[in-house]
């Protein structure tokens, strides 16, 4: 295969962007430094992309090899022809090759087996030939009565010349690909309950079918926990008269001989016996594999847009775990997130204790500034928020607060990471500290948690443990980079993320800085042990030094460009100074004057490069994460009763699903948007909409406080637009 040629065609780009690309990840570079720093090798290219061509490749040249391992056992076996190596050359994907190495591929005892072990594949051979001359067949199986084979009667031997020829009608690839493709187009997934009487979140799909080709990939995901939990039983049926159609025009050459009838019984045993049952398994598993992919997917874009929420720079926090047997986990930390003081407050507990919690938060806010506060969305979570929106209500301070997803902060607060950034608090403290540090800078606490325990996606738990961790960590790494990394603050595992660093690399940088105190420069990096050259390239640009002397290493300008860089603040006019002064009035004006190609064909860089030097010299420093929306602080608490259908409320979303989108709006229970509640408009993914993190105007539709459920609308209701008009 040419695979250069197939991922042109595939990403609908030019050769030479492919061609380039693929080199470059040979020469083992990281997807975030050939988006960032090679644009014009693969034509700006977006990560997003530039990860799709990377994985498809992977797959491409796994295909091959699997391709030639095939190729070759066919061959040492003799067997090889023209028509099946045409066959293989051209095999798109795994399935199909498979089906081509099925008749060749060593095979476990079967009937089949055993027939052909007492010679009877020549009586298979002449039955299936279907001569319009040949005798009846079971006259022509008693010419094959063997005792000693132990064939003891005609019937016998027609039975085994039988099960040979259902084995090679179910070995036939071209049938097997109809079927397949038929399944697909015309197939019904079908679930029934296992026990009607048994109580279960499955019951909607008790008596359910769809089309193989409509169902959504949630449905596909429910059935099939459903299935594994012993709740449902799942088929995937097929119309037997298409079946059978699509095996008689494969295997029925005349109507008019003795043998058709034989053929065709046999035909319909290799369907229900051997291709029914395996085609099903492929059906189920390609449905499964496309929803996990969907889901993935989904489940990528949430993080990324989690990671990537606007930090609450220059506050001192205070985080509330919150809990009941055990208390209130508080902790304090400064705008930089270091630990100042923690504590426990018995929030639910007896009156005494209640007072009790309210001084020590009172003092702690007031000793130390608290100007926002973060409660963990856990257990004990509404009783955390109404105490804490009524100890405001008595303090005269502008404190606010925030609830925040707590998903994955005890399996961080038990990790041997937390263990060493925290040898001195227990788990339950680590848990306060992470929750407080997530709401002042989301990335930097998040990146320290298994991706999968994050919880933004659906079904997480039921993905393949390898293409979801795969997924995961290139959004982490996506995100990490995209933003950049303070050299003299970053923890180990913000540092592990970075392009070219691994976690052991990102150890010895912190234990070099210990040892050595504050990078003063980028160039510093080159002494940290085991990084060499080429890690050193992939990472340098991503890395910042605030308290450098070169101003350009406190940007995304990498090291590779900063000869450009200063040759083009000349060119302008400009110092370095003036560049990190802010004071580089009318910069862009002047290269338009000059013209950019001029300009960076004297600098010999690309203009993509160009443009990505002018914004770092423009905004030195800058986090791309400030120009989003601050999030939603609250001051005051509402409850679940409070709520009234048509009322409008500000919400924050919280997971963005198949179906739907939760919103916080501030009543302890996250309300669902359904996705025909999102816009006028047809959309076939809320994710064309909304995003984990954005802030967002609702109403409410219904609220049933027995369930828990509510339900918000962000389409305005006539009687808002009613008043709109009148405006």
């Amino acid at each position: 295969m040419d695979i250069i040629k197939k991922l042109t065609d595939e990403f609908k780009l030019q050769q030479w962007q492919v061609e380039n690309t693929v080199g470059l990840i040979d020469d083992g570079n990281t997807i975030p430094f050939i988006a960032r720093y090679r644009k014009e090798a693969h034509g700006t290219l977006d990560d997003q992309t530039l990860r799709e061509i990377s994985e498809r490749l992977e797959y491409l040249r796994n295909l091959d090899k699997r391709r030639e391992e095939v190729y070759n056992s066919i061959e040492s076996q003799e067997k090889m022809t023209d028509e099946i190596a045409a066959s293989l050359d051209k095999a798109q994907t795994l399935a199909e090759i498979e089906d081509i190495y099925r008749p060749f591929k060593p095979k476990r005892k079967t009937r089949a087996s055993v027939a052909r072990e007492k010679g009877l594949e020549p009586l298979a051979a002449a039955i299936y030939l279907q001569n319009e001359k040949s005798p009846e067949p079971i006259k022509m199986a008693e010419e094959y009565i063997d005792a000693e084979k132990g064939v003891e009667t005609a019937e016998d031997a027609l039975k085994g010349a039988m099960d040979i020829i259902a084995e090679d009608i179910s070995d036939n690839a071209n049938i097997r690909r109809r079927l397949r493709n038929l399944f697909t187009v015309s197939g019904e997934v079908i679930s029934k309950a296992s026990d009607e009487e048994a109580e279960s979140v499955y019951t909607q799909y008790y008596d359910f079918s769809q089309p193989v080709n409509k169902i959504a990939g949630h449905r596909v995901l429910a059935i099939d926990r459903g299935e594994r939990e012993g709740f449902l039983k799942v088929s995937v049926t097929l119309d037997s008269v298409k079946a059978s159609n699509v095996i008689e025009s494969e295997t029925i050459t005349s109507n008019n001989s003795p043998c058709t009838e034989t053929v065709r019984a046999a035909g319909q045993d290799a369907y229900d016996r051997l291709i029914y049952p395996s085609v099903e398994r492929e059906i189920r598993s390609m449905l499964t594999e496309k929803a996990a992919a969907d889901a993935i997917k989904v489940f990528s874009q949430n993080l990324k847009e989690l990671l990537l929420q606007p930090p609450v720079k220059g506050k001192t926090a205070l985080g509330l775990d919150p809990g009941y047997r055990t208390g209130c986990k508080v902790a304090v930390v400064n705008a930089t997130g270091r630990v100042l003081d923690t504590g426990v407050a018995y929030i639910t507990h007896s009156e005494a204790k209640q007072r009790e919690a309210k001084e020590l938060i009172k003092k702690l806010i007031l000793r130390y500034g608290v100007e926002i506060i973060a409660i963990g969305n856990g257990t004990a979570s509404k009783e955390t928020e109404i105490f804490t929106a009524n100890l405001l209500k008595e303090l005269n301070t502008d404190t606010k607060y925030m609830v925040v997803s707590e998903a994955g902060a005890s399996v961080y607060s038990a990790s041997k990471l937390a263990a060493e950034e925290f040898p001195q608090f227990d788990v339950s403290l680590r848990s306060a500290v992470s929750i407080a540090r997530r709401l002042q800078d989301p990335l930097a606490e998040l990146v320290k948690i298994d991706p999968k325990a994050i919880g933004v996606g659906q079904y997480q738990h039921d993905m393949p443990k390898k293409e979801l961790e795969s997924a995961l960590n290139g959004v982490v790494e996506d995100a990490v980079n995209s933003v950049g990394v303070d050299l003299n603050t970053a923890s180990p595992a913000l540092l592990s993320r970075v392009s070219g660093i691994n976690s052991s690399v990102a150890k010895n940088i912190v234990v070099y800085r210990e040892e050595n105190g504050e990078f003063t420069s980028r160039s510093q990096l080159k002494k940290v042990p085991k990084l060499g050259a080429k890690a050193f390239e992939q990472c340098a640009g991503f890395m910042r030094v605030p308290e450098s002397k070169n101003m350009l290493d406190n940007t995304g300008v990498h090291p590779e460009s900063y000869k450009a860089a200063k040759e083009l603040l000349a060119i302008c006019g400009y110092t370095e100074k003036d560049a990190a002064k802010n004071q580089l009035e009318g910069f862009k004006e002047k290269i338009s004057f000059f013209g950019e190609e001029k300009i960076a064909k004297k600098l010999e860089i690309g203009v993509p490069t160009l443009n990505d030097i002018v914004k770092e010299l423009l905004q030195p420093g800058r986090d791309p994460r400030d120009e989003l929306p601050p999030p939603l602080l609250r001051a005051d608490v509402m409850d679940m009763n409070d709520l009234k259908a048509g009322m409008e409320l500000q919400g924050t979303v919280r997971n963005v699903i198949d179906f739907g989108a939760f919103v916080d709006i501030g009543v302890h229970q996250d309300g669902l948007v359904h996705i025909s509640q999102i816009t006028n408009k047809y959309i076939k993914h809320p994710g064309e909409v909304l995003k984990v993190g954005q802030i967002v105007t609702v109403w409410v539709l219904s609220v049933d406080t027995k369930k828990g459920r509510i339900s918000l609308t962000m389409k305005k209701p006539a009687e808002e637009l009613k008043k709109d008009d009148k405006r």
